[in-house]
């Protein structure tokens, strides 16, 4: 969820805060929804053959999370899916995007498909659209079984044949009645997070280690879906199918050559190294000139990038904030203590979450027609959404003014997006629920629907009301 991309001007922003109100740039051809994903919500981590993930034994790890908190119950949706997806309808959405649980539907990352596994995500698939809701379906949202972590994890080829055939699998179970599907949730954070800083599953620490993973993610992509577009071939069902980047707008925070080429570093190593493969079938060669100073070579064999660029039907887009970088550090050096080049985030000032993220809504419009001139798939903003330090008021309310602020000052920017020529199809809330929020533990509240851990309660916040009252008035409903 950090952002990057290339240069601007610094923006100055204004988040509206008010009632709901028709939005008419987004009232034709849109898809609105609500996100969530399995391993921050499900629960129910040992029940109808599921395996421990990635994230299961990362929990354990003494001061991995925050309060020592883990997915074992999360919200507890294993069991109250049916009434979860009441609530989503009640929130007037057409579309709700989830993820599938690998070493919940593949025990172990092998093997044929868990019969009890898979029925799961059947019921969750049938009562949506019993209740008119159009499901989105991920395939991978960082929950890479364990067993396969203990095989090398996604610096090794082999994961990316393994994530292959087990989006086979899933689309053979699933594909007769979902249409919509992204293989991967935000490779970045799975592998830079994961296999680079150590903050997230698996806790590695290698900048080599998480490169490979870079690669491999992406061969993984164009595997599942040479194989998930012909098993749809085959069965003569209908596929829309992309790939899901956390993405934002990153600009130089002066006009020094410094500071410039220091959001060219961040670009090339946060959006282009996956963009440029997945549209255009090759890395930034700019990066791939500043990765032997790392020690750092990608293991790309012949035909690879062929197969990471198959076409993409959409690209989803999770946008949270953007950045701007200077190219010295607060004493004014140009290198680092390895002798590398500066690459340092600068504040711009604006106000912040409770994730300590800047709130930069017209970076999303800045990112939305970038991707749009220099990509050109369309796009889906697949996660938008904040966290803040909610409180409940004594009639059992959650007032969150700042999360309203939040979420119309971003809806205000994908309409100007729009009506600037991109091609932007859908918004997807993020979050439906509060949740196991990763490293973060359940310390940090995205939802806008409030939950209470001990109960299970779930109660929409204002900011849940006022999206709900949102679509329907952009609807003219």
């Amino acid at each position: 969820m950090t952002a990057h991309a290339t240069t601007t001007s610094t923006p100055t922003e204004t988040t509206p805060v008010g009632a709901p109100r028709a939005i008419p740039e987004l009232a034709e051809n849109f898809t609105w929804g609500v996100a969530t994903s399995a391993y921050q919500i499900e629960g129910a981590t040992d029940a109808d053959g599921r395996t421990p993930s990635i994230w299961d034994t990362f929990c354990r790890v003494p001061g991995a999370v925050v309060n020592a908190d883990n997915g074992d119950t999360a919200c507890d949706h294993y069991r109250l899916m049916p009434e979860d997806v009441k609530l989503i309808a009640g929130l007037g959405v057409d579309s709700y995007r989830f993820s599938l649980a690998w070493p919940r539907i593949q025990p172990g990352g092998k093997g044929p498909v868990n019969a009890k596994g898979i029925a799961f995500y059947d019921r969750l698939v049938d009562t949506l659209l019993e209740h008119g809701i159009t499901p989105w379906a991920t395939l991978y949202h960082w929950d890479l079984p364990q067993e396969l972590e203990d095989a090398g994890g996604w610096p090794e080829r082999d994961t990316a044949y393994r994530f292959a055939e087990y989006a086979e699998l899933t689309y053979r179970a699933l594909g007769d009645r979902v249409v919509n599907w992204t293989t991967l949730n935000e490779p970045w954070c799975s592998a830079m997070l994961g296999y680079h800083e150590g903050i997230h599953a698996p806790g590695r620490k290698n900048f080599s280690d998480a490169l490979h993973a870079v690669h491999h993610l992406l061969l993984g992509h164009g595997l599942a879906a040479q194989r998930m577009r012909a098993a749809a071939a085959e069965a003569d069902n209908e596929l829309s199918l992309g790939i899901v980047l956390n993405l934002g707008h990153g600009s130089p925070a002066s006009d020094d050559e410094r500071d410039r080429e220091a959001a060219r570093r961040s670009d090339a190593l946060g959006t282009r190294l996956y963009l440029d493969a997945l549209v255009h079938g090759r890395y930034p060669e700019d990066l791939l000139a500043e990765l032997p100073a790392h020690g750092v070579e990608l293991p790309v064999q012949d035909g690879d990038l062929a197969t990471i660029a198959q076409p993409l039907d959409l690209l989803g887009v999770n946008y949270y904030t953007s950045h701007q970088f200077a190219g010295t550090d607060e004493e004014g050096a140009t290198t680092d203590e390895r002798g590398l080049p500066v690459v340092r985030m600068v504040p711009f000032g604006l106000p912040r979450t409770a994730m300590d993220w800047e709130i930069v809504p017209s970076g999303l419009t800045r990112l939305l027609l970038r991707l749009h001139r220099e990509y050109g798939v369309p796009l889906v903003i697949t996660e938008n959404g904040a966290a803040f330090d909610d409180r409940v008021a004594e009639d059992g309310a959650v007032p969150d003014a700042d999360r309203v602020g939040y979420l119309a000052s971003h809806l205000a920017a994908v309409a100007e997006a729009r009506a600037q020529g991109a091609d932007v199809r859908g918004y997807f809330a993020w979050s439906l629920f509060d949740n196991f929020e990763w490293a973060e533990g359940y310390e940090k509240r995205f939802g806008i629907v409030r939950v209470d851990y001990d109960t299970q309660k779930r109660t929409v916040k204002d900011s849940g009301a006022w999206y709900r009252d949102t679509v329907r008035l952009t609807r003219g409903g």
